[in-house]
């Protein structure tokens, strides 16, 4: 994965057509087939606007430890997921999550959208990934592939416009697929989200089974300051860094900014993995929080700032391998500055980024 951002690239894509075959109500498959599947996709710009508005994320992770009774049972496994032992995914023997009623789904997970009353959704995008290889070898035909129920709603077969999938040499096979979902979350607004179906492989290995999904969405509020929105997207290990530039901004003095990501088998415990912001001519600065170590920012978390956490069915601390987090950077652009950038670094975890958000206050 390269480290810097080229111009900005809009990917064209079929997700029109893709939410016309799956969004009607009862529709139970789509009918085009998801994007052919790329080795690998550096991070480039996917949706970009100035307007009063901001970012809002749903996310949960679709694979745990397993706790059912029998000999694969891993005690231990309760308090890892509170976040009451420092553990990592290839500790366990992992399962998937399933938290629906439908005996046709192997996994599912739930997590809240919130969108402040009477915004207008400018843009939603829903990233899904795992790694496919484990204690099995899931077949990689059904990556682009996924389900997703809005609040109160059914399950509708959802195909990728993008689909990125590379084998390893750390004994992992990775990938991450994504799609516009925009006319849906439009639609549907805020709730309780659902998906299922992400295809990640389950059992034991030292690199650890993991996968999990995150509904990005910008939308317009009036009530908001004026802000500059970014979205990149890309998929490749954080053996090489990953680094992005809002081109072209100026963030006034006292500026408010919040920046997400999303990635792959971060490990809790472990040090060496950061995100940071520069401006032009200033030192970098790591961005933590309360569940997020500054040089352990990819600890397998689903955090953002506020004192009161968006629902998420299961809820687990530790999500043992996903990482999809929002970091407020707070007074720290109390003097504005240009060239915003964010680098994302992983010097010990076998981890891969798939997304980075911010909104920043604009002149």
């Amino acid at each position: 994965m390269r480290n810097t951002l080229g111009p900005l690239l809009r990917r064209a894509s079929a997700s029109a057509l893709v939410l016309a075959s799956v969004w009607a109500p009862g529709t139970a498959r789509a009918t085009a087939p998801p994007a052919p599947e790329a080795p690998r996709i550096p991070f480039a710009e996917r949706y970009h606007a100035v307007l009063h508005g901001g970012f809002a994320r749903a996310a949960n992770a679709s694979v745990s430890c397993r706790t059912t009774p029998g000999e694969l049972s891993e005690p231990l496994c309760p308090a890892a997921r509170e976040g009451q032992l420092p553990a990592v995914n290839g500790d366990f023997d992992m399962f998937y999550v399933d938290v629906d009623d439908d005996p046709g789904t192997y996994n599912s997970s739930r997590a809240e959208l919130r969108l402040p009353e009477g915004c207008r959704v400018t843009y939603a995008r829903l990233y899904w990934g795992g790694n496919l290889l484990a204690g099995e070898q899931k077949p990689a035909a059904d990556n682009g592939r996924v389900l997703i129920a809005e609040p109160g709603g059914a399950y509708k077969e959802l195909l990728a416009d993008t689909v990125v999938g590379h084998r390893t040499g750390r004994g992992a096979d990775a990938f991450q697929a994504s799609a516009d979902v925009t006319a849906l979350v439009r639609s549907s607004g805020s709730g309780l989200w659902t998906v299922g179906q992400v295809n990640a492989a389950a059992g034991r290995s030292a690199a650890g089974a993991w996968g999990g999904w995150t509904l990005v969405v910008a939308y317009e509020d009036p009530a908001q300051p004026l802000r500059t929105l970014s979205l990149w997207d890309g998929f490749g290990s954080l053996d090489t860094p990953a680094e992005v530039r809002l081109n072209g901004l100026h963030a006034p003095r006292g500026a408010d900014a919040l920046v997400g990501l999303v990635a792959y088998n971060g490990d809790r415990g472990g040090t060496g993995d950061s995100l940071t912001y520069t401006t032009a001519g200033h030192a970098p600065v790591p961005l933590q929080d309360s569940a997020d170590p500054a040089d352990d920012v990819l600890n397998s978390t689903i955090n953002e700032p506020g004192p009161v956490r968006a629902r998420r069915e299961p809820a687990y601390a530790n999500t043992l391998g996903y990482d999809s987090d929002v970091f407020d950077l707070g007074t720290g652009l109390a003097q504005g500055g240009d060239q915003l950038t964010f680098r994302l670094v992983s010097q010990r975890d076998a981890a891969w980024a798939g997304a980075l958000f911010a909104a920043v206050d604009a002149q």
